[in-house]
């Protein structure tokens, strides 16, 4: 099996990452159930990087079916040691605009008390 120490989650409409060669789809059991899609092991930059759409390809599970415990664990078992997470959010402040990026500082997860937050307990 491949391994990876970085991983690449993508968000809504980024479903396959450019620039990987050599690359491999790895199908991952976990005790969480399967991950949102196969995870995608490839070279970027001679680093081995792990890439798993969070929605799915084709946006299959939306924000509060992902199964974001199974998906962590699954890009662990593969070696991954830091996580780049890709994700769209929207803004309460003008002069932000659609397609900038941005490190949010304050987060409001609407999706919380759906789904499980924790591994543990």
């Amino acid at each position: 099996m491949p391994s990876a120490r970085i991983g690449v989650i993508g968000g809504s409409g980024l479903y396959h990452m450019e620039g990987l060669h050599n690359v491999e789809e790895v199908s991952v059991d976990t005790p969480f159930g399967p991950p949102s899609d196969k995870i995608i092991v490839g070279s970027l930059e001679g680093e081995n990087v792990a890439f798993l759409p969070r929605h799915g390809r084709g946006h299959r599970f939306s924000p509060s079916e992902v199964p974001s415990r199974a998906n962590i664990y699954a890009l662990k078992s593969l070696g991954v040691e830091h996580i780049i997470s890709v994700s769209a959010c929207g803004s309460m402040r003008e002069e932000i605009a659609p397609l900038d990026v941005v490190i949010p500082d304050q987060i409001f997860d609407r999706t919380k008390g759906i789904r499980p937050s924790t591994f543990f307990g």
